[in-house]
């Protein structure tokens, strides 16, 4: 898996930031997919609310795009989906699932944000993805010393926490599948999908540096390679 966070913080009132990631090498001609994730909103004394979301992802040559659309009072405006002919439409969905939601980007953002102010990895937002509500909570297991490799561009210190999505309402399949099923096969394992955040930079969310995923077919490593900011770059070795 190939993946690139972008993160914009630096324009008054507003704040921007999309995630574009592709599976490539072995796994891209198995399972060919990629996706754009990006997200638009308001910032006011540092709290983030969503105004726009818009995920694009492709399936072979399959192309679906969703659209979440939010009001400025936070509450939920609309959900559109257009498919791979172009067509749009609107859906309707229930207040019960989308009521106080955040995306999942504004989401995790905020989590990050926290950490790099608080030291701490302790939070929780619910989200809306289209069929479902869930909750997303992040939970801190260590306080730890990474050392960078040919794999990861980073070192120095970094807080591990655990990433949980806990169902909420909504669409549910009974048997878990996609990330529920990877999730499920980590903690059957004893662990649930982990992510190291580290500090960067003063006044800077905290990024992800490093992600393991264990699942019933081996564990899944994603290392950060590089690294950008104003006047600072990382590149691994």
């Amino acid at each position: 898996m190939e993946a690139k966070l972008d993160i914009n913080l630096s324009q008054e009132g507003r704040y921007s930031t999309s995630l574009t990631a592709k599976t490539f090498g072995l796994l891209g001609k198995m399972a060919p997919w990629k996706g754009k994730f990006e997200s638009h909103g308001w910032k006011s004394d540092g709290a983030l609310s969503p105004e726009k979301h818009m995920a694009t992802t492709t399936w072979r040559d399959d192309n679906e795009i969703k659209k979440y659309s939010y009001n400025k009072d936070g509450s939920f405006e609309s959900f559109v989906i257009e498919d791979n002919e172009g067509n749009a439409k609107a859906r309707k969905v229930e207040a019960k699932l989308t009521d106080g939601t955040d995306d999942v980007l504004t989401a995790t953002l905020k989590t990050m944000k926290a950490i790099a102010a608080t030291g701490k990895c302790e939070g929780a937002s619910d989200v809306f993805d289209g069929k479902r509500r869930f909750k997303l909570i992040f939970k801190q297991k260590n306080n730890v010393q990474l050392e960078s490799s040919r794999w990861n561009a980073y070192s120095g210190p970094a807080i591990e926490c655990t990433a949980e999505v806990k169902p909420m309402g909504g669409k549910w399949h009974e048997k878990p599948r996609g990330w529920m099923s990877i999730q499920e096969q980590g903690r059957e394992r004893g662990t649930m999908p982990t992510i190291w955040f580290a500090k960067m930079k003063e006044g800077e969310p905290a990024i992800p540096v490093k992600v393991r995923v264990k699942t019933s077919y081996g564990t899944l490593f994603m290392h950060m390679t590089k690294y950008e900011a104003a006047g600072k770059e990382l590149k691994k070795k």
